[in-house]
């Protein structure tokens, strides 16, 4: 494993990943804004995507907003190169991203991580009200009802299954099925169009984005926290890690399979 804070930038840094999000930012069309916000920024990865399509002017802003303190200090050593005098780097929770950017926004891109929200209605209402009219939110999550491509049920199924016999044979533990997080419980794309329309913001694009996961991708997505605590909730990081990743490569193996497909929902809105 790499690391061992379980944070998602070993994930983040996946080729796939990168470029499902560069999608998202082009189905945004941010080069003409002069505000745009990167929520949950993490190390950066997205701020670059953003920075590389904007036109950038004296006026032309992109906020890097994270609650993490060492995540934008490695943003902003990773962003040296092309940063300029045009990121803003913000240390804020991404509930209270209208009061950290304070002046109204172009867009707001908000990257695999609505899904984590305890209180959806509360951030998105807080991001309409950080958009301009007109402005637009995108976002995209792999954690929705659909997010489970047709073809691989038999993969995550056959992962669990040996993932938890591993857990219980390796470790003697067994997940807490009571203890779920958040990103368990997944919206429908229905219902993130309600979400969406009774805080002020109509979709404008919606697609979905079928990616060919490689192994690697699930192993590094088995080392990151959210991921290891919605999948077995109340087992210790270091032994669910190791079962998950030990059931992804006995899985791989056993359906001789080089990539699984996943599903991301990709949604630009627009505030009326």
């Amino acid at each position: 494993m790499s690391g061992s804070d379980y944070s998602f930038s070993t994930f983040s840094k996946n080729e796939f990943y990168s470029q499902l999000n560069a999608r998202l930012v082009d189905m945004a069309e941010v080069g003409s804004d002069l505000r745009v916000v990167d929520l949950a920024c993490g190390t950066g990865g997205v701020t670059r995507l953003i920075l590389e399509r904007i036109n950038r002017t004296r006026d032309t802003v992109v906020i890097a907003l994270d609650h993490s303190q060492t995540a934008l200090k490695a943003a902003m050593e990773d962003l040296k190169d092309i940063s300029g005098n045009a990121v803003r780097y913000v240390q804020s929770g991404v509930e209270n991203v209208s009061e950290a950017v304070k002046d109204s926004v172009d867009t707001v891109v908000f990257c695999n991580a609505i899904h984590y929200l305890p209180d959806k209605d509360r951030v998105v209402h807080d991001i309409s009200a950080a958009l301009r009219t007109g402005g637009k939110f995108a976002f995209n999550t792999s954690f929705y009802e659909g997010g489970q491509h047709e073809e691989s049920s038999a993969f995550y199924s056959k992962w669990m299954f040996k993932a938890f016999r591993i857990l219980r044979k390796e470790y003697g533990l067994k997940p807490n099925r009571a203890a779920k997080v958040e990103s368990r419980r997944q919206l429908t794309p229905e219902e993130y169009s309600d979400l969406l329309e009774r805080n002020g913001l109509t979709i404008l694009k919606q697609k979905v984005d079928t990616v060919q996961v490689p192994m690697e991708g699930w192993l590094d997505i088995s080392t990151f926290s959210d991921f290891i605590e919605g999948t077995m909730p109340g087992v210790p990081m270091n032994e669910a890690s190791a079962a998950l990743q030990e059931g992804i490569r006995q899985t791989y193996s056993e359906l001789n399979v080089t990539h699984v497909p996943r599903n991301w929902l990709d949604i630009i809105a627009v505030k009326r």
